[in-house]
This record gives C-alpha cells, structure tokens and sequence, in this order.
C-alpha cells in the first residue's frame, strides 16, 4: 500500500459518531496520519488507527467491587458464567430416545379445568386540549397615557 497523503480518504474510529467511519487525513508526521476528520460530522481527531477507546469501566474497580461482594455474599458465583439450560434441549439428556408422557406436562391443561377471565375494562384515555395562546397584557393607564404623549409630540 502507498503512503497516505493529505487530503486520502482512510477508514478510522470516529469518537463523536462512535463507529468506524470514512476520514479525509488533515496532517501528517513521519508518513503516517497524525490527524484526520470525519467526512461524516466533520469532526477532527488523532488518527486511531480504527480501535476504539478503551471501555471506561475501570478494571481495578471492578476488581474491588467484585471482592467486596465475594465478602457480602460468600459462595456466590461472581464473574463465572454459568451455561444457560434453555440453549439445549433438556429432554434430551432425560429421556434419551423417548417421547415424554403428556401427563407430566403442566401447561397443557384440559380446557374445561381453565375458567376463562375476563380482563379488567380499559378506561377511555382523554386526550389532552391543546396549549392556548396568551393574550396580550392589557395596558395600564400610565403606558397607555406615555404612549399617547409621544404620538402628541410627533
């Protein structure tokens, strides 16, 4: 690849429009982009060679405040994922090859055992008036009286 020159089109990390965007290079130093802006906001920033910044979470806290909650709650499994059982199929590590008995599944109930509710009625929502204009101020005797001396002196 060539060297960049004022004015290429690069891709870099844009920090105000939080993506990898196109960039026009502004300035150079020692051959490679120094700064550029971003043709999308016209923001001008030091080129970051398309990484982003680091999260703003600071490690070491999060490290203090795990241990802090290690000592609240011994036992607790902080930061370890545990695998989630509704990604696999549990059925079939139960019974292997079999289908499952329909008696044993509760949420088919026979429809004479589930009574039909009714839902609460929903109440009628008003719509708000729209906002009226103010009306002027009425005018005071003494506005009214200094305006009807300047007409008088013209």
């Amino acid at each position: 690849m060539r060297e960049p020159r004022l004015g290429d089109i690069i891709d870099d990390y844009c920090v105000k429009c939080k993506r990898i965007m196109n960039h026009a290079v502004v300035s150079l130093l020692n051959g490679e982009p120094a700064k550029v802006r971003c043709r999308t906001c016209h923001n001008d920033h030091d080129y970051r060679h398309e990484q982003p910044p680091p999260p703003k979470v600071d490690t070491r806290k999060q490290a203090l405040f795990n241990e802090v909650l290690a000592k609240v709650a011994p036992g607790s499994a902080i930061g370890s994922v545990a695998p989630e059982p509704f990604l696999e199929d549990p059925l079939e590590e139960v019974f292997p090859g079999e289908e499952p008995a329909e008696e044993a599944m509760p949420e088919q109930a026979a429809p004479e055992e589930a009574a039909p509710e009714e839902a609460p009625p929903i109440p009628a929502v008003r719509q708000k008036a729209k906002p009226r204009m103010a009306k002027a101020a009425p005018k005071t005797k003494a506005k009214a009286a200094a305006k009807a001396k300047a007409k008088a002196r013209k």
